[in-house]
């Protein structure tokens, strides 16, 4: 079982998570009773829908973890899936998003945030550091 689908069964599991069709159209997704949270896009590959107040405070630290890939005014970030601490780093920040959400909501009036899935974007992951 990928770290994918292991990471997705847990998160389903979370009382505050349901199953539902991502609006991007691509993978699964997972919301909450307010936003969409985490989109599974590939076997590697997951959005996760933070606010932007959450990556603004957050940033020094998503941008230090090797997993994580940031795209310039999204409120989503991209967790590359390849070894278990990814898997933990993720449901750690899924749980950073439910509060985010809770705390700071979103104005219902705002548009809706697309995620990464469809911007153009390398996701390698830099091994320059001889790992």
């Amino acid at each position: 079982m990928t770290l994918a689908l292991r990471a997705m069964a847990q998160l389903a599991s979370w009382p505050d998570l349901t199953e539902t069709p991502p609006s991007c159209g691509t993978g699964r997704a997972l919301r909450s009773v307010h936003h969409e949270i985490v989109h599974f896009h590939t076997d590697q590959d997951v959005d996760l829908h933070l606010t932007a107040r959450a990556i603004r405070r957050f940033e020094d630290h998503l941008r230090g973890a090797t997993a994580v890939r940031l795209v310039p005014g999204s409120r989503w970030v991209t967790i590359r899936l390849e070894v278990e601490t990814d898997m933990d780093l993720l449901l750690t920040l899924v749980s950073l998003a439910l509060q985010a959400h809770q705390a700071w909501p979103v104005s219902r009036d705002a548009p809706s945030a697309e995620c990464n899935d469809h911007h153009d974007m390398a996701l390698p992951r830099d091994h320059s550091s001889g790992s």
